[in-house]
């Protein structure tokens, strides 16, 4: 029989977190963790409010449904996923910490790691780059001497941001790849673009609000940087729309509800030629593990959660100068660090 307990974490960001949406310090984050006989599974969610998603009401949801997921037959996380998804339905993040869970207690029971499990070899993985808020360009160029790496993604919202874009370029011949996080209008893409371009910026994530379609058939004319989509792509229901409008698509994993619908929807979107990006929503050490696993599948990543945040809990994956080496161990490769 599945034993289910949890715990909440508040990881400090080692910088402000800004972005257009709001300005964060700490990330809440909801770990749980699925026992059967000596074998423990682990998943994590995070609160994020732009998504009307807290600890406070996760753990709700769990309090009540706990006893219906230890009652369950746990055989393979396939059907542990279905049976969440009817249970909670409502609770894309919470189904995606359990599914992660179960995918990390599979693993152990089979003894292989969760690529291996998905048929995965652990080749063409990309590099992971490191996200910089939305600061000054003081502020940037600091920290970009503090943590050189070989590509960086910047928040940015508005005009004003430029300089901080300018002085990145000016430090670094790295990889930037831009978020935008819906800030945008169609003007304020025509009048930044031709720019961005001169600045040699490899990809522009979700610059316009997701509903706004003439506005991204519009915007496509206007650039050759590619547009990836993140807002836009909830899940698989997406793609028709979004393979019209944009180059690729974020995946991530309490967006689409877990591993097993992402695993689904990164096969989707290659066969509509859309490249994939695999991201996180500043999930610690737990979260950003388990995305790595579907890394042979991707053509870019945004998995540096463990590199800005301060998350002593458990070591899993390793990164090397951007490089992610394979997962060490069976399931997801963690370790809880007592």
């Amino acid at each position: 029989m599945l034993q289910l307990s949890y715990k909440r974490n508040n990881f400090p960001f080692q910088y402000p977190f800004s972005l257009a949406k709001g300005t964060k310090t700490h990330q809440d984050s909801l770990q749980v963790c699925l026992s059967f006989a000596a074998l423990k599974g682990w998943g994590e969610a995070t609160a994020i409010t732009y998504h009307n998603v807290t600890v406070e009401d996760m753990i709700k949801v769990l309090e009540a449904r706990k006893m219906m997921i230890e009652r369950y037959t746990f055989i393979e996380p396939e059907r542990f996923w279905h049976f969440l998804h009817h249970l909670i339905p409502a609770e894309k993040f919470l189904t995606s910490a359990l599914d992660i869970a179960g995918w990390d207690l599979f693993g152990k029971m089979k003894r292989q790691p969760v690529y291996q499990l998905l048929g995965l070899n652990w080749e063409n993985v990309p590099l992971t780059d490191y996200t910089l808020g939305i600061a000054t360009p003081e502020a940037i160029t600091a920290r970009i001497k503090a943590h050189p790496f070989p590509v960086y993604k910047m928040k940015i919202g508005s005009a004003a941001d430029l300089e901080a874009v300018r002085a990145a370029r000016q430090l670094t011949d790295a990889r930037i790849r831009l978020d935008i996080n819906e800030a945008w209008t169609l003007e304020d893409a025509r009048i930044l673009l031709p720019e961005l371009e001169a600045l040699n910026i490899e990809l522009i994530e979700q610059p316009l609000h997701r509903e706004d379609i003439s506005g991204m058939q519009a915007l496509r004319a206007l650039t050759s940087i590619p547009i990836i989509a993140d807002e836009a792509c909830q899940g698989e229901k997406d793609l028709e729309q979004v393979a019209a409008l944009y180059d690729g698509i974020n995946v991530k994993l309490s967006k689409c509800s877990g591993l097993t619908p992402a695993f689904s929807l990164v096969k989707a979107a290659k066969a509509k030629q859309l490249k994939v990006m695999l991201g996180c929503m500043s999930e610690g050490v737990v979260g950003c593990t388990a995305i790595s696993h579907l890394l042979p599948l991707a053509d870019y990543a945004d998995i540096d959660g463990p590199l800005i945040l301060e998350d002593n809990t458990f070591s899993g994956m390793q990164i090397k100068e951007g490089y992610i080496t394979a997962p060490q161990g069976t399931g997801l490769g963690l370790q809880a660090i007592e």
